[in-house]
Order: C-alpha cells, then structure tokens, then sequence
C-alpha cells in the first residue's frame, strides 16, 4: 500500500529578483505601517549576500519568511540572516503575489548588486558573463557568477519551510530592476538592449525554463542632478532599450510606474515607491500568466 502524501508538503512558485540598488532597496522599515510590518506568512525568501568580482561565489542565504530587512545592509552566512533597516520591491511583491494566487505558496529568490551594469566597459562591478579580467587572482568573476550560486544553493534546498517535508519548487518568472548605472555610458546605453536580452535568457536558462515571465523595471531619473542634467545621461536610451526588449518578447512586460515615483536621494526611491514597486511587477507576472491561461483555453476550444 502507498503511503499518502503529506499534507505539509508544499508546491512553491519561485521568482528570481535581481538588478541594481534600487531592487536592493531603500525603503524604510520604520516608515512602513504596522499591516507591513508583519512578516508575509507562507511566503519564503533566500536572500544571497553580495559579492564582488574580487570574490569566490558561494551563494551565502538561508530560507526564511519574508519580512521587512531584505534591503540595502542584509547579510548572511549561510547560517543566520542579518536583516536591516531597509526593504526592496520583495516585500510588497511576496504580499501581493499572495493575493493573486490565494491557493499557492511563493518563494522569492534575491541577488542584486548597487551600482552594477550588465556592460564590461562601465566598471569593475558588471553582470557580464564574458568579463575575464583578472581581480586579485580571481579570473572573470561577475555578478552573473554571484547571482547564478545564488540560484544553484537556493533551488538545492529541498525543505525550505523547515517542516520536515521536501518541497517542489517551480521557477515562475523574473523580476529585474537595473540599467541606472548603463545609462552613465553612451556606449553601454547603446548595447544595453542586446546585453538585457542575453541575460534575461541566461537567467532563464539557470532556471531551466525558456519562456519564463519576465516583468522588467523601466528606470527614471530624479532630476536632483546638482545642475540641469539628469543623474542618468544616456537613460532615455536605456528607457527605449527597455520597452524594445518587452515588446519583442511575448513572455516579459514593462513596468513603467517608476515614473511617478518620488525619490529619497538622487538615485533611489521612497518607501512609497518600493511599495507599489514590488505590488506592479507582481500584477505585470500575473497579466503573463492569465494571457497564457486564455491562449491555452482558446486553443483547447479550437480543438473540440
């Protein structure tokens, strides 16, 4: 006779979240009312620690439930996590994929960098998976190589709720917010179309699903330029890269809210704006997925 399956045993569906600092986060917590302070039950988060290229990656996290500290100062090592006083578009994105998808659990996976690009000319701190500069004896190591250790200790854990029981976990899409620092470069803003595209489908790739939703962060400028330049001289560069990569893709859309965002400092949002951040790339991964639900029910009603 076959045992029947446990109850506690769970179903996941799980995000990578990645990018710059404004995907990790400078929202304050303090600001936040006592609903979101709460920690997001039944939603999980492995968070990996940042890295630079002068570093061996090793995915450092563990799972835990989500809660505010996911921002701008979280740590771990691998054992225990050290939250902070900051939150990112995780938060409010693990409450409102819970809205959306009332009967399901959802695990977010975060690795995201401050001030990195995904061009090899723009600094030390890329996303290029060809960067083979040397750094302190460390051949070619990039953020890509940070993120991807990330995800391979992350999907490896096989009881992530700790209640005794494995989990399956289902890649289910992407949420990606970068390209400020790409927009400092005429050069890198001109490639950044090409560059975006090629990373969504190797981050595909280390999910192993080749036409996962991707939901992508169309940057903004502050205007708190100290003159009448704008913090980002090539974004609106980067801006129509953006939209271009989303429109010639079936499976990612453009999330353009940034614009009516109020700023903290120069180059990253308020608490208002990581909350409903976080809330309209969760609804963009939605709209994917009830576009996709219609295809297939139209197609199923075409056969009969």
């Amino acid at each position: 006779m076959i045992a029947p399956a446990s109850v506690s045993a769970k179903v996941y569906r799980v995000y990578y979240l990645g990018g710059q600092s404004n995907m990790d986060g400078f929202g304050k917590t303090a600001e936040l009312s006592e609903h979101d302070q709460q920690p997001v039950d039944g939603c999980m988060i492995y968070q990996g620690t940042i890295r630079g290229k002068s570093e061996r990656p090793d995915g450092a996290g563990i799972w835990a439930t989500l809660t505010p500290g996911f921002g701008w100062g979280f740590s771990s090592d691998g054992i225990t996590n050290q939250t902070s006083e900051r939150f990112g578009p995780e938060l409010s994105f693990g409450q409102r994929m819970q809205e959306l998808y009332p009967n399901e659990h959802i695990a977010i996976i975060k690795y995201s960098r401050g001030g990195s690009s995904i061009a090899l000319e723009t600094g030390s701190s890329c996303w290029d998976p060809d960067d083979r500069r040397i750094d302190r004896g460390l051949i070619g190591i990039n953020q890509y190589d940070h993120a991807l250790k990330t995800i391979d200790e992350a999907m490896s854990i096989r009881d992530i709720d700790g209640d005794g029981e494995e989990d399956t976990l289902i890649p289910s899409g992407i949420v990606w917010m970068q390209g400020e620092s790409d927009g400092v470069h005429e050069g890198a803003a001109k490639e950044y179309a090409q560059n975006l595209e090629r990373l969504m489908e190797l981050i595909r790739a280390a999910l192993r699903v080749d036409e996962l939703p991707i939901a992508i962060g169309r940057i903004s400028d502050s205007g708190k330029q100290s003159d009448t330049n704008p913090v980002w001289r090539f974004g609106d560069l980067i801006r129509i890269a953006q939209e271009e990569v989303c429109e010639q893709d079936p499976s990612a859309v453009l999330v353009a809210s940034t614009d009516g965002y109020s700023y903290s400092d120069p180059y990253h949002y308020d608490t208002a704006g990581f909350l409903d951040l976080g809330q309209q790339f969760a609804q963009a991964l939605h709209s994917i997925d009830t576009q996709a639900d219609k295809s297939i029910d139209h197609e199923s009603g075409d056969e009969d």
